[in-house]
């Protein structure tokens, strides 16, 4: 085996950037009870010192890595209709969601179930990934006219990536990104709102 240290030393972006592919390709080849730092560190031809610089254990290091591969630029999504976005972002985590970023949270999720600590810091990524990107798609159609900024509630966003994760990741059985976004996610969106329910924090006020 090549020894890293006599390679041309790596920094920064082009580094994590070799970390996270590391990951990515040991959670698709071995699954992710094999992940851990020293094949990790190994694959990226890094010293292990470099990974826990960055992430003091193996679950911070899976989870940076699979959420580095979630869309990022939600400029890049902006077709000027909110049923379009929706389902290109969709089928965007479908994408993701049928490789390895499906096969780490699927072992995340089981080894976090007894560790409430473990378990806040994958809801916590989970909710600083997605859900954000799908949270300025709708509040940018808001901010259209689209729908009513008032609908923006965190059950009403959630709902939908938490069917696709469920379908995806747990049932298996296949379906629609676009039947999800017209069934579900849409009519939640323009449904009047209860009174007294409080819009998510950040969404645009009404006008």
């Amino acid at each position: 085996m090549t020894d890293h240290r006599t390679e041309p030393r790596r920094r920064g972006d082009q580094l994590l950037s070799a970390i996270h592919d590391a990951v990515l390709a040991e959670l698709a080849e071995h699954g992710y009870a094999a992940v851990t730092m020293e094949t990790v560190a190994q694959r990226a031809r890094t010293g292990k010192a470099s990974l826990y610089r960055r992430w003091p254990t193996r679950v911070e290091m899976i989870m940076d890595a699979i959420y580095s591969r979630l869309p990022a630029d939600d400029s890049m999504i902006d077709t000027g209709s909110l049923r379009s976005d929706l389902i290109m972002l969709f089928e965007r985590f479908v994408g993701e969601l049928a490789g390895p970023v499906g096969v780490a949270l699927r072992g995340l999720w089981a080894e976090s179930l007894g560790d409430r600590e473990q378990h806040a810091r994958v809801r916590g990524y989970s909710r600083n990934g997605g859900l954000r990107l799908l949270r300025t798609i709708i509040m940018r159609a808001a901010a259209r006219g689209e729908i009513d900024p008032a609908a923006i509630t965190d059950q009403r966003v959630e709902a939908g990536p938490a069917i696709l994760r469920y379908r995806i990741l747990l049932d298996g059985r296949p379906f629609e990104v676009a039947a999800l976004v017209d069934e579900v996610v849409l009519p939640l969106l323009t449904v009047p709102v209860t009174e007294g329910v409080q819009p998510v924090s950040g969404s645009p006020a009404r006008p």
